[in-house]
C-alpha cells in the first residue's frame, strides 16, 4: 500500500537528492585527499573506529619532523647527479654483460659524464709540460674506446703513467685480476708523481694544480684496489684500505675527494663482514644532518633497527599486543628511508627486476635505488627477517609520505626532475624506469565516485521517464522485501490471531 502510494516526483526527488549528496562526499574526499594525501573517511575508521573495536594499525609509526631542517632543504640541489660510489669495471663486468647478452648497459649521457669526471679528476693546465700528460689529456676526450685504449699504450711507451694504468685496467682488462694488476702498477706510479708534487705544491699555482691532480688520482686508484680486494673475497683487506681513505677523504684541503663517497664502500665491506657495530660507528660519523643523506645511509640505518625485532616480528602479534619500543624505532627508520627514496623496497622485495646499475646515480631516483639494491639486497636477505618486516612496514610508511610532492617531512621535498634525469641514466631499451611512485586512490573515493556516478544515473533516468522508472522502483521493493513478507505469514500463521493484532497493532 505504501509503495501504491509513491508518485514519480517522489522518485525524481529521492535520486536527485542521492546523487547530490554523494557528490558533496565525492568533493570533500577528493580536496581532502589531495590536501592530506589520504581519505578522510578511513582516517576517521582507522584513528577512532579501529581502537573502539580492539584493532592496532601496526603499519603506521608514529613520526616525528625532527630532522626537518629548512637550512637543508635550501642548501641541497634537486637533480645534481653524483657519480656511483660502488660503480662496476668497464672492461671487467660492463663489457661482459654486453658480450653475453648483446645490450649496452651504459647509456651514453652516463658515459659523457664519466668523461667531465675524469678530465676534472687526472687532467690539469700543466698537462703540455710532459708529453705522456699531454697524451693522455687527449685520450680522456676520445669518444672511441679503443682510440683510448691505444693512447694509453702510446703513453706507456714514454714511461710508466699512473693514468695510462687506470684507463687499460678500468676500459681494457677483462678480469678482475687483469684489473687489479693494472692498477698496482698505477698505484707504484701514481705515487712516485705524488710524493714529487707534495714537495712542490707551494711553489706556485702551477705545482697546486699537479699536486690536487696527484691527489685525486692517488685516491681514485687506492679505492679502485679496495674494490677489486672486495671482489676477490678479500674483504678484510678492503676494510682497512677503505677506513684509510675515509680518514684522507675528511681531509679539508681536498674538496674534490668527497664526491667519492668512500664511507658507503666501507659500509658495504663491513655488512659483507657482518661487522654490525663497525657500520653503526660509521654511521654515526656520516649519518648527520649537515652531510647530504644518501639510500645506502638512510636503508642501512634501517636495516641495523630492524635487525634488533626483524626475526621476532609478526604482523598478528603486533596487532594484538602493540608495537614496542624497538619494533617503532625500526619502522620510523623505515619510513624514514622510504621518504628519502621510495623506489628501493620494491627491488630489495624483488617486486621489480634489477639491471646493472649505472655509472652516475641521482639521489633519490630510480638509479640510486638500483645501485643501493644490487650490491645491498644480499646484507637484507642475511638478516632474518628483515625483508618481512619491509614488507610488512614499507606499503603505510609510503603512505605517511607528505602530499602533494612539493611538501616535505623529514626531508628536503622530492624533486621533481628525477624521471627525466633517470631516463638519461638508465637503459630505457629492457628497463622500465620507475617514476615517482603515484599515491593510488584510496577505495572511498573511488567507491563514492561509483556511488555518485550510479546516482545520478539514476536521477537522470528517473527525470526523463518517471513513469517506467516507478514501475522499475516498485518490482525492486517488492522483490526486495518479499523475504520480509514471506516470514511475516509464517509468523501470522503459527501465532493466534489475538496475539498477532496485538503486534501488528503495536
Amino acid at each position: 500500500m505504501f509503495l501504491n502510494t509513491l508518485t514519480p516526483k517522489f522518485y525524481v526527488a529521492l535520486t536527485g537528492t542521492s546523487s547530490l549528496i554523494s557528490g558533496l562526499i565525492l568533493i570533500f574526499e577528493w580536496w581532502y585527499f589531495r590536501k592530506y594525501g589520504t581519505s578522510f573517511i578511513e582516517q576517521v575508521s582507522v584513528s577512532h573506529l579501529r581502537p573502539l573495536l580492539g584493532g592496532v594499525d601496526s603499519s603506521t609509526p608514529n613520526t616525528s619532523n625532527g630532522e626537518a631542517n629548512d637550512s637543508n632543504r635550501q642548501s641541497v640541489s634537486e637533480c645534481k647527479v653524483w657519480r656511483n660510489p660502488l660503480n662496476l669495471f668497464r672492461g671487467a663486468e660492463y663489457n661482459r654483460y654486453t658480450w653475453v647478452t648483446g645490450r649496452e648497459p651504459l647509456t651514453y649521457y652516463d658515459m659523457n659524464l664519466s668523461a667531465q669526471d675524469h678530465q676534472t679528476f687526472f687532467t690539469c693546465d700543466s698537462d703540455h709540460l710532459r708529453p705522456t700528460d699531454a697524451i693522455m689529456q687527449k685520450a680522456w676526450r676520445e669518444r672511441n674506446p679503443q682510440a683510448r685504449i691505444s693512447a694509453a699504450h702510446e703513453a706507456l711507451e714514454l714511461e710508466d703513467c699512473a693514468t695510462a694504468f687506470i684507463l687499460l685496467a678500468e676500459e681494457e682488462a677483462t678480469t678482475i685480476m687483469k684489473t687489479e694488476r693494472l692498477f698496482k702498477q698505477a698505484l707504484k706510479a701514481g705515487d712516485g708523481c705524488y710524493r714529487r708534487s707534495q714537495q712542490l705544491q707551494h711553489h706556485g699555482a702551477q705545482y697546486e694544480a699537479q699536486h690536487r691532480r696527484d691527489t685525486n688520482v692517488l685516491v681514485y686508484i687506492k679505492r679502485r684496489l679496495a674494490m677489486c680486494s672486495r671482489k676477490l673475497g678479500r674483504t678484510r683487506e678492503a676494510v682497512k684500505m677503505m677506513r684509510d681513505l675515509c680518514v684522507f677523504q675528511l681531509m679539508k684541503e681536498f674538496p674534490l675527494l668527497s664526491m667519492f663517497n668512500i664511507h658507503e664502500n666501507l659500509l658495504e665491506s663491513l655488512l659483507e663482514l657482518q661487522n654490525y657495530a663497525d657500520v653503526q660507528a660509521v654511521l654515526a660519523k656520516y649519518d648527520d644532518i649537515s652531510l647530504p643523506k644518501s639510500a645506502t645511509i638512510c636503508y642501512t640505518a634501517a636495516l641495523l633497527k630492524a635487525r634488533a625485532v626483524s626475526d621476532k616480528f609478526s604482523p598478528e602479534a603486533a596487532s594484538r599486543r602493540g608495537l614496542s619500543t624497538a619494533e617503532m624505532n625500526a619502522i620510523e627508520a623505515i619510513h624514514r628511508a622510504v621518504e628519502f627514496n621510495p623506489h628501493v623496497p620494491k627491488y630489495l622485495l624483488e617486486m621489480k627486476s634489477l639491471i646493472l646499475p649505472p655509472e652516475h646515480i641521482l639521489k633519490r631516483g630510480d638509479s640510486e635505488a638500483i645501485a643501493y639494491a644490487f650490491f645491498h639486497l644480499q646484507h637484507w636477505k642475511r638478516v632474518e627477517g628483515a625483508l618481512n618486516l619491509l614488507h610488512c612496514t614499507w606499503g603505510g610508511t609510503f603512505r605517511m609520505i607528505p602530499y602533494p610532492l612539493e611538501k616535505g617531512h623529514l626531508f628536503y621535498p622530492y624533486p621533481i626532475c628525477t624521471e627525466t634525469a633517470d631516463r638519461e641514466l638508465l637503459p630505457t631499451v629492457f628497463h622500465e624506469v620507475s617514476v615517482y611512485p603515484k599515491k593510488e586512490l584510496p577505495f572511498f573515493i573511488l567507491f563514492t565516485a561509483g556511488l555518485c556516478s550510479f546516482t545520478a544515473m539514476l536521477a537522470l533516468l528517473t527525470h526523463q521517464f518517471p513513469e517506467l522508472m516507478g514501475v522499475f522502483a516498485k518490482a525492486f521493493l517488492s522483490t526486495l522485501f518479499a523475504p520480509l513478507n514471506f516470514i511475516m505469514e509464517k509468523v501470522e500463521s503459527i501465532l493466534p490471531s489475538s496475539l498477532w493484532h496485538q503486534l501488528t497493532r503495536i
